[in-house]
């Protein structure tokens, strides 16, 4: 994979994820940092893997969304099961595949294309 297209990889997944974040209006400047840490992992990861570039967005969305679970909680939260219990985060699936969508795991709803959430 050519440096342009491993950037441009990088680059769509960075947007899709801050479009998502931006969206659940948790797109602070340390919640930013963390898209930036997991770019700058996954860099290394896709110089390694070139065919894994179709599955960056995912990937960094599930980077993020660990790395938010450890120090905020948990995003982004299902906007389907909404009476009662405990609220929970939606899931990335496939978790490692192309088109990477935000899925209730309780119910099995696509809510929304990672990169999307803005639309719900």
């Amino acid at each position: 994979m050519g440096l342009m297209k491993l950037e441009q990889a990088l680059h769509a997944a960075r947007a899709l994820v801050l479009a998502d974040l931006a969206a659940g209006e948790v797109a602070q400047a340390d919640i930013v940092s963390l898209v930036e840490d997991s770019i700058a992992h996954r860099r290394w990861w896709v110089e390694q893997w070139p065919e894994g570039a179709a599955y960056l967005a995912g990937l960094v969305a599930q980077d993020v969304q660990d790395a938010l679970l450890e120090r905020y909680g948990r995003w982004p939260l299902c906007p389907v099961c909404t009476e009662g219990g405990d609220p929970h985060a939606l899931d990335v699936e496939p978790e490692l595949g192309p088109d990477p969508h935000w899925v209730c795991g309780k119910t099995a709803v696509a809510v929304a294309r990672v990169g999307a959430l803005g639309t719900v």
